[in-house]
């Protein structure tokens, strides 16, 4: 029986709060989602306009709901990484996720302090319809890789973060951009991904990666963002 056809995104129950960000220029590693290639660079200069609002690329979750998280799915027996193990292990999470998502329009960079976590950064257009939180069927293959390595690599918490552009009012992208947070999380649990290692949070518009004033920008504004961080005990 193929899950796909009986799931329904969710409504806004059990939607997080926004709450701080998590700033400063930090090395990355990113592959273009196009040609392949891996370059390491610094924040690029779309993450520059977004630091201008009080954003970077990576988790956007405030530091204490996300410690939080990582204390609870400790005790709940998730368990914990230590010391050199963390690297290795993220390491080789980032492999695989770069290794199933090449050529898929989706974007892999290392992230946070000494680069230990990982975003993955899916344009809206290849995501979703203009203005829906349906999740498109051409990507249903996409989630279901993210799903398999996640599923793999459990030892880590996820932060699902939507954005908009600046089209519509400040209010409705806020409700557009948790909606489709939330239809990418119940996605990957209805892949078998446990629930309670998800952080979902609606950013709107007011994080933007790139100029508003332009149709390629506003493309690049709409995403999805989901950041990987290693549990560590």
């Amino acid at each position: 029986m193929d899950m796909r056809r009986g799931w329904r995104k969710p409504g806004l129950a059990g939607m997080l709060g926004l709450l701080m960000v998590v700033s400063g220029c930090q090395y990355t590693q990113t592959t273009d989602p196009y040609t392949g290639e891996q370059k390491v660079n610094k924040t690029t200069k779309g993450a520059a306009i977004g630091a201008a609002t009080g954003a970077v690329i990576g988790l956007i979750t405030g530091d204490d709901s996300a410690e939080r998280k990582k204390r609870a799915l400790i005790l709940a027996g998730v368990g914990g990484l230590a010391g050199g193990a963390v690297g290795n292990y993220m390491d080789r999470q980032d492999a695989a996720l770069r290794a199933r998502l090449q050529g898929t329009g989706v974007s892999v960079t290392r992230t946070g302090p000494n680069g230990q976590n990982i975003t993955l950064n899916m344009p809206g257009h290849i995501t979703f319809a203009v203005n829906s939180a349906d999740i498109s069927a051409s990507f249903y293959p996409v989630l279901d890789s993210v799903g398999l390595v996640l599923k793999e690599y459990d030892k880590t918490m996820v932060e699902v973060a939507g954005h908009t552009d600046s089209d519509g009012s400040n209010a409705y992208n806020q409700q557009l951009s948790e909606r489709r947070a939330s239809s990418v999380v119940a996605y990957l649990i209805s892949r078998q991904i446990r629930g309670d290692r998800f952080l979902t949070v609606g950013a709107g518009e007011d994080r933007p990666v790139a100029s508003n004033a332009t149709a390629e920008g506003k493309a690049q504004n709409r995403r999805v963002e989901i950041t990987i961080v290693p549990l560590t005990s």
